[in-house]
């Protein structure tokens, strides 16, 4: 029988309601699941084929057409051309396939639609998520002054990070009050420090929070794509004697493409040396922390003075889902502003935790739940099982590829990331990675040393040791193909 929408409109206690939710769920499930046919991880459709198709659909019908007639277009057309994250055939990004059991945790976030500004807009959800954030504290070494908040990703979390520290710094160094004030006359000389291949979020912040480009300070890397230690004391030296003011330090722990880790405990000396913070960008590597063989990896991550961390990286939850903890709970102070209509200071005063406090967002959704369904679900253990298989099967790529003549493999993987290339050439390394997209088979493509390269990203626990001989194989065949 159809499923009529007319009188159906949001889900109530009545039966009708609830039994047409059953339907519509039920209906997307079957649409989904018919359109795995296989393992490849797109469709292969070039960019103008696929433009046309979902432009022939429409915008905005004067007349509903119903709920039959708009899932058939989402099973015809778009359906089949989304990209498969849990195929074994998708590797170019840290994009990850979704566990099974944070599918279902979308569900009940999206249903009660929670919103996590205030305590009586999302009692449960609340609660939950303070206790994942203390939780999530205590495993990273942070001790009960710490806190923490969710945001809609690491570029969130980082520049939270980043507001945060320079609003403190102004404070304790300058004696100004930035979030009354704005910025001081001294702003110009502000200076925070990455990698040279840290992600683009640190000047994508400096620019929002009216610090501009040359604020961030790229340090160079050494071999291992790690920020080159004696090069760093050099440049954040020189830079204090000229009278700039470093503020912050930023380690990174797993670059977006090698996954390498900085020194974090030489980064503290010299941060503690020039009074500046030091924050983590543990997006990528974050999950390194539930493994008993690997967590030794990311080093002394808890003298940070915060640190990001992206659940939908290693941890395999669905987008989005990240958080930032600060060491000192303070520090968060800098979004406190209150408004009669939401988060009112006597609520506070009566066990309320009104979440808006601590974040650069207002309407915020659960995200938490997917974390403690996740983690509750599988335990310690069970997440070690699927962040060991990502690093070990990085760590079996590589020595294939370093041992054989064919690839240039230059930086010996830490996390689950491998960046090689086919000793060819750029332009054959870039009709490569083309011809297996339009094959459904997606990997990445960087620039190392100013070479093209090829990445894979394995974060999918389904990879196999063969799928990789596989894939190796093909790449090899059509090299040999192209010559």
């Amino acid at each position: 029988m159809p499923i009529t929408l007319d009188d159906k409109t949001v889900l109530s206690s009545r039966d009708d309601d609830k039994g047409a939710l059953r339907e519509l769920i039920s209906d997307t499930l079957d649409a989904i699941l018919d359109s795995i046919e296989d393992d490849s991880a797109f469709s292969g459709i070039d960019p103008y084929h696929l433009r046309d198709e979902v432009r022939s659909l429409g915008f905005l019908p004067e007349e509903g057409k119903g709920w039959e007639d708009t899932m058939e277009s989402v099973r015809k057309t778009i359906l089949p051309n989304m990209l498969r994250t849990w195929s074994p055939s998708y590797m170019p990004h840290l994009h990850s396939p979704a566990l099974l059991e944070s599918i279902a945790a979308e569900l009940i976030i999206a249903a009660f639609n929670d919103s996590m500004d205030s305590w009586d807009q999302s009692p449960a959800a609340t609660e939950i998520e303070e206790s994942m954030i203390h939780g999530l504290c205590s495993l990273f070494g942070y001790d009960e002054g710490a806190d923490g908040t969710f945001t809609s990703g690491g570029s969130q979390s980082n520049m939270s990070a980043a507001i945060a520290h320079r609003d403190r710094y102004i404070a304790e160094r300058l004696g100004w009050d930035v979030k009354k004030k704005g910025l001081p006359p001294e702003a110009a000389r502000l200076r925070m420090y990455t990698s040279a291949i840290a992600h683009f979020s640190f000047q994508k912040s400096a620019h929002i929070m009216g610090m501009g480009y040359d604020s961030v300070v790229p340090l160079p890397i050494d071999s291992n794509a790690r920020i080159d230690i004696g090069k760093a004391e050099e440049i954040i030296g020189r830079d204090a004697e000229e009278g700039y003011l470093p503020f912050l330090i930023i380690a990174t722990a797993g670059t977006t493409d090698f996954g390498s880790i900085d020194d974090i405990s030489s980064l503290r000396r010299i941060a503690d040396r020039y009074g500046a913070y030091l924050h983590v960008d543990a997006a990528y590597g974050s999950g390194a922390i539930m493994s008993g063989r690997y967590r030794d990896r990311l080093g002394g991550i808890s003298a940070a003075d915060s640190i990001t961390i992206d659940f939908h990286k290693m941890f395999l939850l669905p987008i989005s889902c990240s958080a930032v903890l600060v060491k000192e709970r303070k520090a968060l102070d800098c979004f406190l502003i209150h408004a009669d209509y939401l988060n009112r200071e006597e609520d506070e005063e009566d066990g309320y935790i009104n979440l808006v406090g601590k974040s650069m967002q207002t309407t915020r959704r659960f995200d938490a739940l997917k974390v403690y369904i996740s983690f509750r679900a599988r335990g310690r253990r069970g997440y070690a099982k699927i962040i060991d298989r990502a690093i070990e099967n990085a760590a079996y790529l590589y020595q294939r590829i370093a041992s054989d003549e064919a690839f240039i493999a230059p930086v010996r993987p830490e996390l689950s990331s491998v960046v090689f290339a086919l000793k060819g050439g750029d332009d054959l390394n870039k009709r490569i990675r083309r011809i297996l997209l339009s094959k459904g088979i997606v990997i990445g493509q960087t620039v190392y040393q100013s070479q093209v390269m090829l990445k894979f990203t394995l974060l999918n626990p389904a990879l196999t040791y063969e799928h990789i001989d596989t894939l190796i194989a093909t790449i090899k065949e059509m090299a040999a193909s192209l010559e």
